[in-house]
């Protein structure tokens, strides 16, 4: 259709049959990365479909090269919020600017469009969205990218509160649980999302109010699969509950798995072909916040003890992590394409933040987590890989605080003895918990590869919410 070779803010023909969809992502990598894939499902769904992807300028430069559909437009709004490259300095501003800055420059963009707007998709935490849905009488999906029991649990906050469980020192009663969320497995106060506790307060009240906004739109679509929190889904949608008034679907993992080759003769894919089967221990923090600088001296030296092989995304810390990679037993890149090294044979574990990008890629790939939490949902990410799947091991010390956020400035420090005590325990696949732990893995694989397959419960949600958006139109 040569509608698509046009740009999207000034379009001159506007055929009727076309629908257009405004994807408004949260400006993040992790959060961007899901809205592209989900919007790339969407394409793929429905060739006469139009999305106007929109970030801003600074997004635009990073992400305009990347491939993707002929049907998917990128759409520019000014910086008006800090760089992507300083945001982890002072967090608490920088969700302060996309809660108030950018809703002005989004409305005189969606002016300056041509082709009506069916429908709007907007991360949960673009806190004005569905608000500038309703006074342009558009529809409006919130996209939800942490998993469907830390949406319950903020959905639930007043329950907290009226338990004596809000606010509460995690010193002192870290240990007490919480069992009483809808569908929410029984869990710690020290494994509730980190905002709850410490510096990260500063900013639970814009997190709650996101939470709120979100409970008004008409879709609530999330990146989790129906199969993996079932419990707390049908607890969310249960009428006798009165949870959430709009249909919530359940559409990943909206991960790249549909891609194409890509980086299909990289030297580390090399690599990994001359390892042995499930011998490679895959290393990757995240790309916002990172361990302090002496933490990070103890997981080099405790990887490199415990003689196990590994694969190593590093950012800033390549020439200390280098100093590990001895007798040709690892090796460092600055990226990778995760999920096609997570799906290689070599690769028998994963080293992570918890991210839930990132889970979502391990258990697509069906890979045992060693888990490294930091901030927000990566602890109670963590607590479900560990405890309540059963798919990992957690790095951190038990009695350590939740922490506010701040970068791992105030973690307890996990020694290199351990570090290399548990990286040969994931790894080991004699033993009866390392078989137990990858029998799970994969079974969790399996349901996740049949929920996006056709006619899976993730492909009807797609197919379901297509139809929705379609009929508004």
């Amino acid at each position: 259709m040569t509608l698509f070779d046009q740009d999207p803010v000034a379009m001159g023909s506007k055929p009727t049959s076309v629908c257009h969809v405004v994807a408004l992502p949260y400006p993040g990598r992790g959060h961007i990365n899901p809205m592209m894939n989900l919007c790339k499902l969407l394409a793929s769904k429905k060739p006469d479909i139009l999305i106007t992807f929109v970030v801003t300028e600074e997004w635009l430069g990073f992400i305009g090269p990347e491939p993707k559909p002929a049907n998917v437009r990128f759409a520019a709004v000014p910086n008006v919020i800090p760089s992507e490259l300083h945001r982890a300095k002072n967090f608490p501003a920088f969700l302060e600017a996309v809660f108030t800055r950018l809703e002005a420059p989004v409305e005189q963009l969606l002016d300056r469009l041509e082709l009506p707007v069916e429908a709007i998709v907007a991360d949960t935490y673009m806190l004005w969205a569905v608000r500038v849905g309703k006074r342009r009488n558009i529809p409006v999906a919130t996209l939800w990218t942490m998993s469907i029991s830390v949406f319950a649990v903020f959905h639930h906050f007043e329950m907290l509160k009226q338990k004596g469980h809000f606010p509460v020192d995690l010193s002192e009663r870290g240990e007490e649980e919480v069992d009483y969320i809808p569908g929410v497995a029984k869990t710690r106060l020290a494994d509730l999302p980190t905002i709850f506790h410490g510096n990260g307060r500063q900013v639970l009240g814009g997190a709650l109010e996101c939470i709120a906004w979100a409970s008004k739109a008409d879709y609530f679509l999330s990146t989790s699969f129906y199969e993996l929190e079932f419990p707390v889904l049908d607890a969310l949608q249960s009428q006798s509950q009165s949870q959430l008034s709009a249909p919530v679907y359940c559409v990943g993992p909206t991960i790249p798995f549909f891609d194409g080759d890509g980086d299909g003769d990289a030297a580390y894919l090399r690599w990994l072909d001359s390892q042995p089967r499930g011998s490679v221990l895959y290393i990757s923090l995240g790309s916002f916040l990172s361990v302090s600088k002496v933490q990070m001296e103890e997981m080099v030296a405790g990887v490199r003890d415990s003689g196990v092989r590994f694969l190593w995304v590093a950012r800033g810390e390549t020439s200390l992590i280098g100093k590990a990679c001895e007798e040709d037993m690892g090796l460092v890149v600055p990226w990778c394409e995760q999920l096609k090294v997570l799906c290689h044979p070599s690769v028998g574990g994963f080293w992570t933040h918890s991210g839930w990008n990132s889970t979502l890629e391990a258990i697509y790939a069906g890979v045992p987590m060693l888990t490294c939490p930091i901030f927000w949902d990566q602890v109670p990410n963590s607590k479900q890989i560990t405890e309540d799947w059963k798919i990992g091991l957690r790095v951190k010390k038990e009695e350590e605080e939740g922490g506010g956020g701040g970068g791992g400035g105030n973690e307890n420090l996990v020694t290199r003895q351990e570090i290399a005590r548990l990286v040969r325990k994931l790894m080991d696949v004699e033993s009866d918990e390392g078989r137990e732990m990858r029998k799970r893995a994969r079974e969790l694989r399996e349901a996740c590869r049949r929920a996006v397959a056709k006619d899976g419960s993730s492909d009807r949600n797609l197919d379901a919410f297509i139809s929705d958006i379609s009929r508004a139109e």
